[in-house]
């Protein structure tokens, strides 16, 4: 893994009060990934640790599958400042970091449209791609990948929630050996 304590490859480390690095289990066949660290997330050093977090975690304990058994990240691991979206430019900074983050999973959960667009390398419709399993390349690699929404849309739309643990339901598939391609529209 990369120095990602001492990182200075781009802006967004100027004003961090820490590197939000990787958490929950590195050998885990799935990750989470975010769009980037929040208030919280900035204090603590850690990810979804804040009302966000609090979100994901109540619905992973409903679904049965403990945040520990899962690998959390997000495109950038510096707080963007007043919480605005990352730049294309500090995603693809951070993208290094990413990839050999996620290099060795067998599904991908991007939350939100930032993260899906960064790990897709295009633009996303969430309602058009929301909760299919499709096929990104990293280092040479095809590693499925479902898209959802963010926790914190959850704060604005009740619906999320549902879509969420549609997710987590998928998700957990892969935790148990049982999810693959095959899956495709769960």
């Amino acid at each position: 893994m990369r120095d990602l304590m001492n990182c200075r490859a781009c802006g967004l480390c100027r004003e961090r009060q820490n590197v939000v690095c990787p958490d929950g289990d590195p050998l885990s066949p799935v990750a989470f990934v975010g769009e980037a660290p929040g208030k919280k997330e900035d204090e603590t050093g850690r990810p979804f640790q804040g009302r966000s977090g609090k979100v994901l975690d109540s619905l992973l304990e409903e679904e049965g599958v403990p945040r520990s058994s899962i690998f959390i990240t997000n495109t950038v691991k510096c707080r963007p400042p007043g919480n605005r979206v990352p730049t294309r430019e500090e995603m693809a900074a951070c993208l290094p970091n990413l990839e050999e983050e996620l290099q060795d999973r067998r599904l991908i959960v991007a939350l939100g449209r930032t993260a899906a667009s960064d790990l897709l390398r295009r633009e996303v419709r969430l309602s058009e791609e929301l909760n299919k399993v499709a096929k990104v390349t990293i280092r040479g690699r095809e590693i499925d990948i479902v898209v959802t929404y963010h926790p914190a849309a959850s704060f604005y739309n009740s619906k999320v929630k549902d879509a969420l643990r549609q997710t987590i339901r998928i998700a957990r598939t892969y935790l148990e050996g049982r999810g693959s391609a095959s899956s495709k529209g769960i």
